[in-house]
This record gives structure tokens, C-alpha cells and sequence, in this order.
């Protein structure tokens, strides 16, 4: 755990000054070996006192979370029987996207969509396992993700900024007001009365405000509602990282492409290029693992399967 108290609250850092939409100009992909990646990931991790974790896609999908391929064939059959294999339902990210006819079947799929890709996604050995490379460090989570997955594993929701949303919540379409629904529930009635990919008309959610259709809690659009437990989040990382960035702070970034690269790539790289106290390991596949040269040793990019790196760092940590 971090302070609460000890950074005043005029310096602390906002997520806004964070962020960046500048990419580094001088990326590499390491040449040096698998071995000696994983040893100098493990011994910044060692001689840290603070870690901010970024995780992005790519970790989901290393830990296992299907959401195309067969999976969605046997999960989402019904609605590639209603809707045809088209672009749109050969995954649960793309079959979000499709233009329902109306909000009865719009419901159909996303309470199934929500449930199975949020409440009842159970937990990854790999989300416990890394949670594990840390133990004694004080810890926040930058993550990108909707999933929940960390809190599943045991992270507290205190050292948690999941910037982008939640598949348990739901909002008004417009943003009319600045509150989320916890529907987790919801959606279950939902998915129990679904018939031909549709849900009961007296099922569908409106805006208890303005009464308007409701959607999903996922920045999509410049609708997307930041409520109060968004900002009380957005303000514990900023007393973290205003404690972390003048200490031995290490960023471990695990999988993170250039999807939104604005909210964890880019400002992991801004934050090491202007703090030399600062390291950054980066744990990605192909292209998505080059690091900055200028960051010289303070950089490591593993382009590996994320699972056996992090399975390597844990054994290096603990000094097995």
C-alpha cells in the first residue's frame, strides 16, 4: 500500500498531465538474450520500492481470456445464426459494434457479452501469479481493461485505476448525469430471458434522469461517464505516482500495443525518458516490445510469451 497522507494535495500529479500522445522516435528490439532480459527485469523489480503495473489487451490474452475463434462460436452461436458470420460476430470486441436493429437486441447480446467477459470470467493463474513477482513493493494498476481480473485476484480496488470502464456497469447513452449502475444482476434476468437473441422490451434499460436509452460503461465515445468512484481512483494514482516518481520506481507494462497508446505506452516512456531513478519493463509480442534506445540499461523489452516471462521473473524474484 502507499500514503494517503504524505504528498500534499497541491502537488499532487493529474491523470491529464500524465497522459501523452507522443511516441518515442527511437524504438529498438533488444538483441540480447532471453536469459539476460529476464534477469535485468528481475533485478529492477528487486531494487524497487514502488511499481505502477500498466496492463493492457495483450495481458488478458496471455492469461487465456478467449473472446474470438471457437470460443465465441460456442458462446455466441446464437447470434451468428441471427446475424451471420459477417465481420461483426467473429468476436465478443467486434460484436459489440453491431448495428442492432433495436435496443431489445442490442440487450440480447451485451448482457451475455458482459457477463461472460466480466462477472463470470473467472480468474487467471497468470493475473495470481504476477500479483506474486511483487509481494512487499507498493503497488498501483494502470490497466485498460474492463474485465476486473486483478481485483479477482486480490489486488485491492484501492491501488486500481481501470480507466477505461467496467463490463458490471451501465450508464446513460447521452451522459446526462455523471452516475453508473452496478447491473451485474441485470444482466442476468436479461440472459435468462433472452429469446432469438432478443431480450423483453420491459427489460430494456432507460436513463433513470432523462430517460433516454442506456449503454454500457466502456469509453467508446465522449459520452463515456467518469463518475465518482472513476475520480477517486484517478486520485489515488495520482498520490501514488507523485510519491513513486522521485523514488525507485519501476513501470512493468504487460501487453500493451498502439490500440491507446496515449494512456500507458507513451506515458511509461515520457515518465523513464525524464526521471533517471526511473526503469521500464515491457513485456509484449513482436514490434510491441521495442523500447526506446535512449532509455539504454533502464529499458527492457521482452518480446516472449508473456506467461513463461512472467513465471521466469517470479522464479528470479524469489530466487529459485
Amino acid at each position: 500500500m502507499f500514503s494517503r497522507n504524505s504528498t500534499n494535495k497541491s502537488t499532487i500529479i493529474s491523470f491529464e498531465t500524465f497522459l501523452s500522445g507522443t511516441p518515442a522516435q527511437d524504438y529498438v528490439m533488444q538483441d540480447t538474450s532471453y536469459e539476460e532480459q529476464i534477469a535485468r527485469a528481475v533485478n529492477m523489480i528487486r531494487s524497487a520500492d514502488y511499481v505502477l503495473l500498466g496492463a493492457g489487451a495483450g495481458m488478458s490474452a496471455a492469461a487465456g481470456a478467449q473472446y474470438g475463434g471457437k470460443y465465441f462460436e460456442e458462446h455466441f452461436g446464437e447470434f451468428q445464426n441471427i446475424y451471420g458470420k459477417n465481420p461483426y460476430m467473429r468476436d465478443m470486441y467486434s460484436a459489440g459494434f453491431y448495428p442492432f436493429p433495436d435496443q431489445e437486441s442490442k440487450w440480447g447480446l451485451w448482457s451475455k457479452l458482459a457477463l461472460t467477459a466480466g462477472a463470470d470470467l473467472d480468474v487467471t493463474p497468470l493475473h495470481r501469479s504476477l500479483l506474486g513477482v511483487f509481494e512487499g513493493k507498493r503497488l498501483f494498476l494502470l490497466s485498460t481493461n474492463a474485465d476486473h481480473q486483478f481485483e479477482k485476484a486480490g489486488l485491492p480496488t484501492e491501488q486500481i485505476f481501470a480507466t477505461q470502464g467496467s463490463y458490471n456497469l451501465i450508464q446513460c447513452k447521452r451522459g446526462c448525469h455523471p452516475k453508473t449502475y452496478y447491473a451485474v444482476e441485470r444482466f442476468r434476468e436479461m440472459d435468462a430471458a433472452r429469446r432469438n437473441g432478443r431480450i423483453p422490451s420491459d427489460m430494456v434499460p432507460k436513463c433513470p434522469v432523462c430517460g433516454s436509452d442506456m449503454a454500457m460503461n466502456l469509453r467508446v465515445d465522449d459520452h463515456f461517464v467518469e463518475d465518482a468512484a472513476w475520480h477517486e481512483a484517478e486520485r489515488r494514482f495520482g498520490v501514488f505516482l507523485s510519491e513513486a516518481q522521485d523514488k525507485k520506481l519501476v513501470l512493468v507494462e504487460l501487453g500493451v500495443g498502439f490500440n491507446t497508446p496515449t494512456i500507458i505506452r507513451f506515458p511509461f516512456e515520457k515518465l523513464a525518458r525524464e526521471h533517471e531513478n526511473i526503469s521500464l519493463v515491457r513485456l509484449n509480442i513482436g514490434d510491441g516490445a521495442a523500447v526506446p534506445a535512449s532509455l539504454g540499461e533502464r529499458a527492457v523489452g521482452i518480446d516472449a510469451d508473456m506467461a513463461k516471462c512472467i513465471a521466469d521473473i517470479l522464479s528470479g524474484v524469489r530466487g529459485d
